[in-house]
């Protein structure tokens, strides 16, 4: 496809007199069409869906989740993954992002890497992507050659493939497993997908990641519970976790979490009174969801009751 012919870079007839504008009817301006991309990714919510279920499945038998693209849309795939292992506690070999042009490209603009597909192919054969793997290309006109690369290289390999694009009937929806995508328009300033593209592919990511950290058991209520706490914000959000999904003060919180180490842990030990091994054994077997584990506990004791009686 054309660029001319990209929706992306399609003009915005709302935008038409965009430098005559006063400072805050261009704000409005921007406003008004970011609003649309939220109601342009809801639309795709079933397709979503079912990447998300597909990632969640792999996850849990070894597998990784990859990011892969150029410009923003690779340095959107780097800010999600790389806020992953914090937020979750999951390992940083786990959910990785690629971006054309490698780490320098996050802070200075490399476009011209985005045409190797080659190294699209390189990088995919880097990371020993396998069966077990979900890759998933991000790119707003859906024909960045190397996004397009690394996927054709990815299938290859036996790896489930998705894309986030945010226009119509481009070569990476035709080459993916599951294609998502965004329709949300031309840009306020033509061809700058950074805008509301970038927007709408910061959200589909944001749902990725969260749904399929919820869905592995990363989450309890909406509270994470496998917070990695390395730094002092984040102890403190440990210990307020541990406070709130237990009922106790921020004090027993903070002693718990010395007792047991993890906040998964120092909740159950709260709620159940059970020692340190017995609760590694339970959230082992139930796969680190919490509340499956506190279902156990509760089941036994209901049973302990009507043996009793």
């Amino acid at each position: 496809m054309k660029i001319e012919n990209l929706m992306t870079e399609k003009r915005n007839p709302a935008s038409m007199e965009l430098d005559t504008l006063s400072t805050l009817n261009i704000l409005e301006l921007i406003n008004d069409e970011d609003r649309q991309v939220a109601f342009a990714v809801k639309e795709k919510l079933i397709d979503i869906g079912r990447v998300i279920d597909i990632i969640q499945a792999r996850l849990r038998i070894g597998g990784k989740l990859i990011y892969i693209g150029a410009g923003t849309s690779g340095r959107l795939g780097v800010l999600d993954a790389s806020e992953c292992p914090p937020t979750f506690g999951i390992s940083d070999d786990k959910i990785i992002a690629v971006i054309a042009g490698g780490d320098q490209a996050l802070r200075v603009a490399l476009e011209d890497a985005e045409d190797n597909s080659t190294q699209g192919i390189n990088d995919i054969a880097k990371q020993q992507v396998g069966k077990l793997d979900v890759v998933i290309g991000i790119a707003a006109s859906g024909r960045t050659p190397y996004t397009i690369g690394a996927l054709k290289e990815a299938r290859n390999r036996g790896a489930v493939t998705a894309c986030i694009v945010c226009t119509p009937d481009s070569e990476m929806e035709a080459i993916t497993d599951y294609p998502i995508v965004i329709k949300v328009g031309p840009e306020v300033v033509t061809g700058s997908t950074r805008m509301k593209a970038g927007t709408a592919q910061k959200m589909v990511l944001n749902m990725i990641s969260t749904a399929s950290m919820v869905k592995i058991g990363k989450v309890y209520s909406n509270l994470m519970v496998d917070v990695m706490a390395s730094n002092e914000k984040l102890r403190k959000r440990a210990k307020l976790i541990v406070a709130e999904a237990a009922g106790v003060d921020v004090e027993s919180a903070e002693e718990a979490l010395i007792k047991y180490g993890t906040a998964k842990e120092a909740i159950l030990g709260l709620l159940t009174g059970a020692e340190q091994g017995e609760i590694k054994y339970v959230l082992q077997i139930n796969d680190g969801h919490l509340r499956q584990a506190l279902d156990h506990f509760m089941s036994r004791l209901g049973d302990e009751g009507h043996s009793k009686s």
